[in-house]
């Protein structure tokens, strides 16, 4: 199987309709209406395809004019959990931001998932974007950007010494002695910090990975050095090559400055796939998702891209018109930098740039996807792909029936799993634990 040495990592992220913003609207999508079997089947399809793992978003608002858009989503724990039951290999990743939660409530639930799936848990750290998400959460405004990383730092830092505050081999389960674990593998962590002061321990025994995989997504300054601190998959938007050659470089850097192992920093960029059997049926699946974006979910959705109200903007002006200073967000700046380069219209910017949420694009046929695919994998510009369907259940069936097979008669990506845990298939090891006697 080609060069045994390193394989393509393919996440797929879950989004019930699709990625595009208009592929509810697709006679196709939401073949069951919003159910957990719609769910279930995108699993076990993914699973079929030997993905690393499942990855679902979350988010704790719905936008003033989110009716226009596939908005409504489950809480990603209880959901995992249920997949969990409906899968045996993939792995599965959920959100949980650090800006609305406790670090012990994070720890628990994710180690629950770790030990309901046998292994395969992964949490994607978040610190949320959104100002509404804090108006559900008792704030007059959201936490300011530098103090919502140093907080998810510390917040990262706790969740870690409660997964270990439990060693191997603790849960003993000692009838006869009447010792149900053994309470010197179990301890406090006693953390007091800046920001969070917890005592624990954790009430579980260790999880089956030791730690349930850490995800990040972030792409600004901030984030890439949480991200090169202590993430083992790293989410990125990348759309060019050089890029996404420039990034990851500078994570890879920046592990290693952080006294890690950049092997096991994997940088998985979104990529969403338009796949045909023909150059030109790609291209009509493309179009057609294209002819169903109404406007006003194109200005919402850039609306919330830019973090600036853009609702009532005429569409076909010039977006360099647009009065946007003060931007800070990564994505957001792309977009601009991207707009202001070609010329965009504010209709061709959340056309070109916004439906796929600024991740790359490509259409074409499976032999096309494979070739930009496997380019970028052997240039040093990423580990693998976080896959972003434009549409769904098509989208990620197209994928797994025409590219997977692609890429595997290449020799870059797995033909079956070879373990049983997300660890296993992602290639990092076990954390042996701060605290083993």
């Amino acid at each position: 199987m080609g060069d045994a040495r390193r394989e393509m990592k393919l996440g797929m992220f879950f989004a019930p309709g699709g990625h595009h913003l208009a592929a509810w609207r697709h006679p196709d999508a939401y073949p069951a209406g919003f159910s957990l079997d719609s769910y279930v089947k995108a699993a076990r399809t993914a699973e079929r395809g030997c993905f690393d793992l499942l990855f679902v978003a979350d988010v704790f608002s719905l936008t003033p004019s989110a009716n226009r858009a596939d908005s409504f989503r489950f809480e990603p724990i209880t959901l995992l959990s249920a997949l969990a039951m409906a899968t045996s290999r993939i792995g599965l990743v959920g959100t949980a931001t650090t800006s609305f939660n406790e670090p012990y409530n994070v720890a628990r639930k994710f180690a629950s998932l770790d030990h309901i799936s046998g292994g395969r848990a992964g949490w994607n750290i978040v610190t949320s974007s959104s100002p509404i998400e804090a108006l559900n959460f008792g704030y007059d405004a959201h936490i300011e950007h530098a103090e919502r990383y140093a907080r998810a730092s510390e917040f990262v830092e706790v969740v870690r010494k409660l997964w270990d505050s439990c060693e191997d081999g603790a849960l003993v389960i000692d009838k006869p002695a009447g010792a149900f674990f053994d309470k010197n593998r179990v301890h406090q962590i006693d953390h007091k910090g800046t920001y969070y002061k917890v005592r624990g321990p954790l009430s579980l025994p260790r999880c089956p990975q030791g730690n349930p995989v850490l995800v990040q997504a972030g792409s600004s300054e901030a984030g890439m050095i949480l991200a090169a601190g202590v993430a083992e998959v790293i989410f990125t938007i990348q759309r060019t090559l050089e890029g996404a050659k420039d990034f990851y470089a500078g994570i890879k850097a920046k592990a290693v400055a952080a006294g890690r192992d950049p092997g096991h920093a994997l940088v998985m960029p979104g990529v969403l796939p338009y796949v045909g059997r023909t150059r030109q049926e790609a291209q009509d699946k493309h179009d057609l998702l294209l002819s169903l974006i109404h406007p006003e979910a194109g200005l919402s959705a850039l609306s919330k891209l830019m973090e600036v109200d853009l609702m009532s903007s005429d569409i076909e002006k010039p977006f360099a018109s647009l009065d946007i200073a003060g931007l800070t967000q990564t994505r957001a700046l792309g977009v601009v930098e991207t707009a202001r380069k070609e010329g965009l219209s504010i209709r061709e910017v959340y056309e070109r740039l916004v439906v796929s949420k600024g991740h790359r694009q490509i259409v074409g046929t499976a032999s096309d996807i494979a070739d930009i695919m496997q380019e970028w994998f052997e240039a040093s510009a990423c580990d693998g792909f976080n896959l972003m369907p434009p549409m769904m259940p098509n989208g990620l069936d197209d994928f797994v029936e025409l590219v997977i097979p692609e890429l595997q008669r290449r020799g870059i990506f797995r033909q079956s799993y070879r373990g049983n845990t997300l660890r296993d298939h992602l290639g990092l090891p076990r954390p042996a634990g701060r605290r083993q006697s």
